[in-house]
């Protein structure tokens, strides 16, 4: 089946893209794109003039965390759960999950009357874990990574005649994450660039075949995490490591899926690594610029871009902001720790005499120089100062880093040796 005409972009195509012998056709797009109309939100794929501003390119965002479940996630859930035969329904399905394929899952399988159970790796955040029990879902939380969780729930729902619903290496879930680029081209058809995070790859695989059979000459980035090079590694053949704790757990994957890997490696154009500072950064943007919440992995493209705007200057890019499920304790640090490297929260040391009246006189000085004083300890036991002095400590708040510059300067005039720990 063809795609209409109606979404096709304005722009001039460019030269076909050979998008034959792939599990995973346009028109799977499109038949996902007419099963789960209804049932999804069609999110909105809006410019940001400011983020637009800060990186010299235009940039159109596309709210996948807007969803019911906060994720793009349920775009595949719901395109596979509809393919389940009668008896399939009635034994169930099982699903692993970081928390977003969870969602969806658990989510779109009431809706249908299916039983589910979802499994969780440990260390997967509380609010996902919550946010999935409470559709009614049986939730088995077990396995140090990803994939040890997806070999328990292989076993088990092979032994329980459940129907395995993987979250990325599955075709019709590829197709239903693929109406995504379907949906940002109907929108805005003069895109030059879409960026897209990876974790196993369902969704950027799905997306470039919808993008690519609608626009060819579109240029498609991957973004994964430092941490997590993994489909890096696999089409740039390196052995980059995979390990450790990631603001971006979404997208923490150490295998990507077969299917994906394929269509990556032929039609994605680069895949580009950001780190945990880029990543919080652009959570922080998102939230005080954007106004909406989004978690580490649906922040990557933006992330990706505020680390190497020259790549993407001048052109019109899409981003998709894939999840917004986020701890809000994880919100307040990604915050704080932005601030601090804005230079607008900053915890001073000092060194002063232990008797009446200093403190006053430091804080004095502070209120005359403009910072606001947040915290105040005092530390006369566990330091090498001598037993007449004290360590004081101060977390102080500034306009920004030139101003904290100006505070220290006024400090050190005054005699008083600050130092930022």
């Amino acid at each position: 089946m063809a795609i209409p005409s109606e979404i096709a972009p304005s722009a001039t195509p460019g030269p076909a893209v050979d998008l034959t012998g792939f599990p995973v056709a346009p028109a799977d797009v499109h038949a996902a794109a007419d099963i789960i109309r209804g049932a999804v939100i069609e999110t909105p794929c809006s410019h940001s003039r400011t983020l637009s501003e800060i990186c010299g390119c235009d940039i159109w965002l596309k709210f996948e965390n807007l969803q019911f479940t906060s994720s793009f996630k349920e775009r595949g859930a719901l395109n596979r759960l509809n393919a389940l035969s009668t008896e399939e329904r009635q034994r169930g399905v099982i699903a692993m999950s970081a928390g977003n394929h969870a969602q969806g899952v658990a989510y779109h399988a009431k809706r249908l009357g299916i039983p589910a159970t979802i499994v969780m790796p440990v260390g997967t955040p509380m609010v996902k874990i919550e946010n999935t029990k409470r559709h009614g879902t049986e939730v088995i939380v077990t396995g140090a990574t990803l994939e040890e969780a997806a070999e328990f729930a292989r076993a088990h729902g092979q032994s329980h005649g459940m129907t395995f619903v993987h979250p990325y290496d599955d075709p019709l879930v590829i197709a239903g994450q693929g109406t995504i680029g379907m949906e940002m081209l109907q929108a805005v058809p003069e895109l030059d660039t879409l960026v897209v995070p990876i974790g196993g790859g369902g969704l950027i695989s799905g997306i470039s075949i919808a993008a690519r059979s609608l626009k060819p000459s579109l240029r498609i980035m991957g973004v994964e995490a430092w941490l997590y090079p993994s489909m890096y590694n696999a089409i740039h053949e390196t052995n980059l490591p995979t390990r450790g704790d990631t603001l971006a757990e979404g997208i923490a994957v150490k295998s990507p899926g077969k299917i994906a890997t394929e269509i990556v490696h032929r039609l994605v154009d680069d895949i580009a690594l950001v780190n945990e500072a880029e990543l919080e950064r652009a959570v922080a943007a998102l939230i005080s610029i954007e106004k909406t919440v989004v978690e580490g992995a649906g922040a990557a493209g933006l992330a990706a871009i505020m680390s190497d705007p020259s790549r993407y200057a001048g052109q019109k890019v899409g981003l998709v902001l894939s999840g917004g499920n986020i701890d809000t304790r994880l919100i307040a640090s990604v915050l704080t720790r932005e601030l601090a490297r804005e230079g607008r929260l900053t915890q001073l040391s000092l060194d002063i005499p232990d008797r009446p009246g200093q403190l006053a006189a430091v804080a004095a000085l502070l209120a005359e120089a403009g910072a606001n004083i947040i915290e105040v300890s005092h530390q006369r036991t566990f330091s090498d100062l001598p037993a007449k002095a004290t360590l004081l400590q101060l977390v102080i708040e500034t306009r920004d880093s030139a101003h904290l510059e100006e505070v220290m300067a006024k400090l050190a005039a005054s005699g008083l040796s600050a130092r930022c720990t």
